[in-house]
């Protein structure tokens, strides 16, 4: 990079421009406003400051175009010699796309009915010493958008709407939930037990307490714990950490809204869910189509649902429960869908709807009625108990949120937490139990992934697509591999 041509030509710019007056780096700048709020505002005649980054220029001798950002919307300067003077027109002259200025001047509009600045004078707030990647094009390459988010949002206006429209979900989901009454908690991110999931955490250890600690995988005995205290409505709005695998579909690292509401039931939360996202969807995005993975998706309630069981006849034979677990093996093998030799029916049944069954549901359904060993936290059937009393909602072929009513049967949840530990008394949540036994009302919880949640709003193909910093393989394994296809 010390001897990139172009690094160089904007160094010597940058010691041109700071023996013309105008240093590098200058401080605070006070502007009339966001330039998405001038071209909001426009009052022809108008006396203005603004800044921004600038991202195209057209220099013409005595006068020169230019066009600055400021992550709300372009603005157009005029720059002209007999305004600003020869040594603030010649030091102009210098600058570089990328570098940050501040200008004031007038407001006007151009024979071509532009909004424009005309510049009586200007400052450089910051030299860009790196180019911008080419304008007509944008950034391509994928490795680059992700690893350099920054110049994704430069160059791509799409990226930028995409997260500030993240941003507004976020917003919107707090403000949603507090008008029905819930309350914003937060609970440890660092754990003791890797509790509330089925997952394999993140470890770390504790020197104060000379203790292995767990990133969470998700915060759900906590929020009961709460429901128990007595807050009868809660959400957490924050990051969950499972150490697996990287996909399109999961990230390590994640953003999830869990709620509880105290004397609901999963129904309670069908009815939350289809609010909540349609509200979304037509506030933010504009309407209740969305088009996801190829797919025309209408969120229009109310929404589709069907039994686990039913489900899985319907795709694999009214007679599937009765078959053997070797046919079951067999099937799984023609499906390509690979089982082993630990599986059981039921585990092999639902390894057949996870890696088939569930991408056939596009329009949104509800599954319900799941067996009941899948869930541990979940309550059962009233009209039979091997089933428990949840849904998953599958949209586009995707799980996007899961439902409960609650188990607060104390002594059942104890039986199956020891179940599911295999004897190790270590993984049990002795304090989550206490809890459960202090009496817990009927309550209804549900989780829902925020980033697979921004997928389908915004008809995004991939998680990292819709996560500012995604992670990515370190840079050396990367160029390692690609060594290694090339050599190949």
């Amino acid at each position: 990079m010390q001897d990139n041509e172009y690094r160089q030509q904007r160094i010597e710019n940058m010691e041109k421009l700071a023996e013309a007056g105008f240093p590098a780096y200058g401080g605070a700048f006070e502007r009339t406003g966001t330039l998405a709020a001038l071209h909001t505002n426009f009052e022809e005649g108008k006396q203005v400051k603004a800044c921004g980054r600038i991202v195209a220029m057209r220099k013409m001798g005595k006068m020169a175009f230019a066009h600055i950002s400021d992550g709300s919307a372009k603005f157009q300067l005029m720059v002209k010699k007999d305004l600003i003077g020869d040594d603030a027109f010649t030091a102009f002259k210098l600058l570089d796309l990328g570098d940050t200025i501040g200008v004031s001047g007038e407001l006007f509009i151009t024979r071509t009915e532009e909004q424009t600045i005309r510049v009586n004078e200007w400052t450089l707030l910051a030299k860009s010493l790196l180019p911008l990647p080419e304008k007509f094009h944008g950034l391509q390459d994928v490795e680059t958008r992700y690893r350099q988010r920054e110049l994704d949002l430069i160059s791509n206006d799409e990226v930028m709407d995409l997260f500030k429209k993240r941003t507004a979900v976020l917003s919107e989901i707090r403000v949603f939930l507090a008008a029905r009454g819930y309350f914003e908690v937060e609970t440890p991110m660092i754990q003791q037990i890797a509790g509330g999931a089925a997952a394999n955490p993140f470890k770390t250890h504790y020197q104060a307490l000379s203790t292995d600690m767990y990133f969470r995988i998700a915060p759900e005995l906590y929020l009961k714990r709460l429901i128990v205290g007595g807050m009868d409505r809660v959400f957490e709005l924050n990051r969950n950490f499972r150490n697996e695998g990287l996909d399109r579909t999961h990230n390590p690292e994640f953003t999830a809204l869990e709620i509880y509401e105290a004397y609901g039931d999963m129904r309670t939360m069908q009815e939350l869910v289809q609010s909540l996202v349609t509200h979304l969807a037509e506030k933010i995005f504009g309407g209740l189509e969305v088009e996801w993975g190829g797919n025309t998706i209408n969120l229009a309630t109310p929404w589709n649902e069907i039994t686990y069981h039913d489900l899985v006849c319907k795709h694999l034979g009214a007679d599937w429960f009765d078959k053997s677990r070797d046919e079951a093996v067999a099937k799984a093998d023609e499906l390509d869908v690979l089982v082993d030799a630990e599986m059981d029916f039921e585990a092999v049944t639902h390894e057949i709807y996870e890696k088939t069954i569930e991408a056939t549901l596009i329009q949104p359904t509800f599954v319900t009625r799941l067996p009941a060993h899948l869930v541990p936290l979940a309550k059962p059937c009233a009209d039979d108990p091997s089933l428990v009393d949840v849904f998953e909602l599958i949209i586009g072929g995707k799980e996007i949120a899961p439902a409960y009513s609650e188990l607060n049967d104390a002594l059942e949840q104890r039986r199956r937490f020891e179940e599911q530990a295999g004897g190790d008394s270590a993984k049990i949540d002795q304090d989550f139990l206490a809890s459960l036994e202090t009496g817990m009302p009927p309550t209804g919880g549900m989780g829902i992934g925020i980033d697979r949640l921004m997928m389908l709003l915004s008809g995004s193909d991939a998680i990292r697509d819709v996560i500012l910093f995604p992670q990515l393989k370190p840079r050396k394994r990367v160029a390692a591999e690609e060594t290694e296809e090339t050599e190949g």
